[in-house]
């Protein structure tokens, strides 16, 4: 807590000898989102006494200026000090706390693990939306005066102004003067007259506008029996809901062997128990699937994603907090949601990447769901037909409960994987990115009725643009990166800071003619899709097609009716999605980020390849599952075509152990960055400098590595340099970069960023 007697926090200048500092002052802990982080002591009004807890915002004056800044509150208490030593709260800008106690705690408990500001942890937990209250309108309502009692008085109006006065009886709440002219059939003049009588009274009034919502019938069906392994898998979480505390189960099922059931039927038994549960699945093409599923068997469903508009979420949020939904689902950040009586989270496809969050707070959804778990006293549970290794090794040594289904449901086979050696159809420049095999295998399909779905993570057209007489390759100016071209608007474009310019034509170094387009992105897919297969139906989904609210939802509708035969995309589509009548799965490069320079590039690619071969063969009839790889030999490839996770997991976990990767090991990565190469170089030098003089005295544990430049060494117009820190265990780690953290103090231009866990490292 910081010193309530620093000068910027004066109400005025009083000399020490005069303040009476045994006085007991009201006071609130008030933390910012901007610099000066906090937390300061503020005093509590007169006027605000009462009003005043931990989870509010207010408004506070900040500075020697004394401009007026938002604040959220963290606590209240009574202190030893002269009341006019703190400056005043100026302003309770909430009625009522935006989070509760155990969120409240998990805030503070991602502030300490992840090295965050407490007011910026405020502002990732809690929705723009409804910060800003998004929705919310005054609007003047209507209600029966104080003479409408009278019946001597009421006698003595008019007739139009008697109608006007008994409907607004009748309906029995307030009405707007629009209502009101409505029901009564009337003008604005006689309901002005009867307000300026007494006989109608106006009141300001706050109210949510109703966001228009895809609202699915509540139709309860019956819960389909449950195989041996599920039913197996349900006695284990029953157990857990029932225990009343925390517990960590993970559920490692084969793609197809009927977790989403399992998930719903243990949230049957929450609901049970008058408990509400959250579900996290990692993408937002997901959402609208899942929602569906599980609004047809719960009704009260929430949903959060950052597709709503800020009134569709503060709509949401409101449902949430008054208790009206029994399931809230969403990605990473629907892990925050405020239910009031939390009794089980599940995280669907734990192993995602995407449950990582890439920006300030740099959290991890699975490791914020398993503390809030931790606190609500409740199960959590991990789903997942390829978890994450950190997961798995918890798992097998006990500290998590393994919960294994090996089979898909109804004893369906696993789909037949078979793998395309691309170095054999190299030498043929004319075969574009569909392999014979692989075309052969769409004709057959499209001829049997069946649906494709081919995967490529790559967006764009052409991955590259150079010049074959120069070499130049047309890159970002702002980052060092190679523009990817679009065909759409012919343009080039950076995907990660948007840089956009149109395509040229001609190289602009050498302004030789014969340019080049090179690698191929999903619109090159599409068009060659379309060439080859001109009578199919065909869809792509990617960030680029996806962008409007509603597309996601519109696009896999579609297919599931059937209107579309071939979907193709990036790996939005790979993870999931459950369609009876998908035959056929082509991965189109296997390899995309297989030779990264990341410890987890194998990881991903096993994850990946078999995630997506898993939306095949759900139905009646046998899919099968075709790899195109340049590395058919790797053991991730072998080991996805083979559906076999525990010779995967076995020899990746054996290789990270001799250099204590997670899960043997922790890890955390400093990113330097800033606008000229030299300084940045220079002070991230010196960081590390200090870093290593503190683990003599702290952390001997910890291994530093670097600084140096990271793969992408220039990003958004600044230079950056990383550092690796790795140690036994996380604490470490923790005692280390906190103090750090406390100490830096960059020059101007120069910023850094602490990731905890990190997952990529690019």
């Amino acid at each position: 807590m910081s010193d309530p007697r620093q000068p910027e926090l004066f109400a005025q200048d009083i000399p020490p000898w005069e303040i009476d500092a045994s006085h007991e002052c009201p006071a609130a802990s008030i933390v910012f989102a901007e610099p000066p982080y906090g937390p300061f002591h503020y005093r509590i009004p007169d006027s605000l006494t009462g009003s005043i807890s931990a989870g509010m915002r207010v408004r506070v004056p900040l500075g020697k200026s004394n401009r007026p800044l938002v604040g959220y509150c963290i606590g209240v208490e009574i202190i030893n000090t002269a009341p006019a030593l703190l400056k005043e709260i100026l302003e309770a800008i909430d009625p009522v706390p935006l989070c509760n106690g155990n969120v409240l705690k998990l805030i503070q408990w991602m502030s300490r693990y992840y090295i965050v500001p407490l007011g910026q942890v405020f502002e990732a937990v809690i929705p723009a939306g409804v910060r800003s209250s998004a929705g919310v309108r005054t609007r003047v309502m209507l209600y029966p005066g104080p003479k409408a009692i009278d019946a001597a008085q009421v006698e003595r109006l008019s007739a139009k102004q008697k109608g006007v006065l008994e409907q607004l009886k009748l309906v029995g709440v307030g009405v707007t003067t629009e209502q009101l002219q409505k029901l009564a059939n009337c003008s604005a003049g006689p309901i002005q007259s009867l307000r300026q009588a007494g006989f109608i009274e106006a009141k300001s009034e706050r109210s949510m506008e109703e966001p228009e919502l895809n609202r699915v019938p509540h139709q309860r069906p019956m819960p389909p029996a449950l195989n041996v392994d599920q039913r197996q898998a349900m006695v284990a979480i029953q157990g857990a809901i029932d225990s009343g505390q925390h517990q960590t189960l993970l559920l490692h099922g084969v793609t197809g062997s009927g977790k989403t059931e399992v998930y719903m039927q243990a949230i049957d038994q929450t609901i049970a128990m008058r408990r509400q549960s959250i579900v996290l699945v990692p993408e937002i093409s997901l959402t609208p699937q899942t929602r569906s599923r599980f609004q047809h068997r719960f009704g009260q469903v929430a949903v959060l994603h950052s597709h709503m508009s800020d009134v569709e979420r503060h709509h949401q949020w409101r449902r949430i907090v008054e208790g009206d939904v029994s399931v809230v689902i969403g990605p990473r950040s629907a892990i925050f949601a405020p239910l009031p009586h939390l009794g089980l989270i599940i995280l669907d496809e734990e192993h995602e990447n995407s449950f990582k969050q890439d920006t300030i707070p740099r959290y991890h959804a699975r490791d914020v769901a398993i503390h809030r778990a931790f606190l609500e006293r409740i199960p959590l549970i991990l789903g997942s037909a390829t978890p994450s290794l950190e997961t798995w090794h918890r798992a097998t040594t006990g500290k998590y409960k393994l919960l294994s289904m090996p089979r898909r449901i109804h004893n369906r086979p696993m789909p037949q994987v078979h793998t395309v050696d691309l170095r054999m159809s190299s030498n043929d420049p004319h075969r574009g990115s569909i392999s014979r095999p692989l075309e052969e295998a769409i004709q057959e399909t499209l001829d049997g009725q069946g649906q494709t779905i081919l995967l490529l993570n790559r967006r764009g057209f052409a991955t590259t643009i150079q010049c074959p007489h120069c070499g130049f390759v047309v890159s970002c100016p702002e980052c060092d990166l190679a523009l990817t071209h679009h065909h759409d608007g012919s343009k080039a474009v950076c995907h990660y800071c948007d840089y956009t310019i149109p395509t040229p034509h001609s190289c602009p170094e050498c302004k030789h003619a014969d340019i080049r387009y090179s690698g191929t992105g999903t619109q090159k897919l599409e068009m060659e899709i379309k060439r080859r297969f001109p009578t199919a139906a065909v869809a792509r989904m990617d960030s680029d097609t996806m962008r409007k609210p509603g597309s996601h939802e519109r696009t896999l509708t579609e297919f599931r009716n059937g209107r579309i035969q071939i979907l193709l995309g990036t790996q939005m589509i790979a993870k999931g999605l459950d369609f009876p009548n998908v035959l056929l799965v082509g991965v189109i490069n296997a390899d995309t980020a297989l030779h990264f320079p990341d410890f987890r590039a194998s990881e991903k690619t096993f994850q990946l390849v078999t995630q997506v071969a898993g939306r095949t063969g759900r139905g009646d009839r046998v899919g099968e599952v075709l790899v195109q790889t340049f590395s058919p030999e790797h053991p991730a490839i072998i080991a996805a075509a083979q559906h076999d996770y525990l010779a995967f997991a076995s020899h990746e976990l054996e290789a990270r152990s001799k250099f204590g990767y997670p899960p043997f090991g922790s890890l955390a990565r400093m990113i330097i960055r800033g606008p000229n190469a030299e300084l940045t170089e220079a002070y991230a030098q010196g960081i590390v400098k200090t870093m290593q003089s503190l683990r003599l005295s702290i952390a001997e544990e910890v291994r530093i590595l670097g600084p140096a430049p990271p793969p992408i060494g220039k990003l958004r117009g600044m230079y950056r340099f990383h550092v690796m820190l790795s140690a036994p265990d996380g604490a470490a780690l923790n005692r280390l970069l906190t103090r750090i953290a406390a100490e830096l103090k960059p020059p101007e231009g120069i910023q850094y960023v602490i990731d905890i866990d990190p997952v990529d490292m690019l």
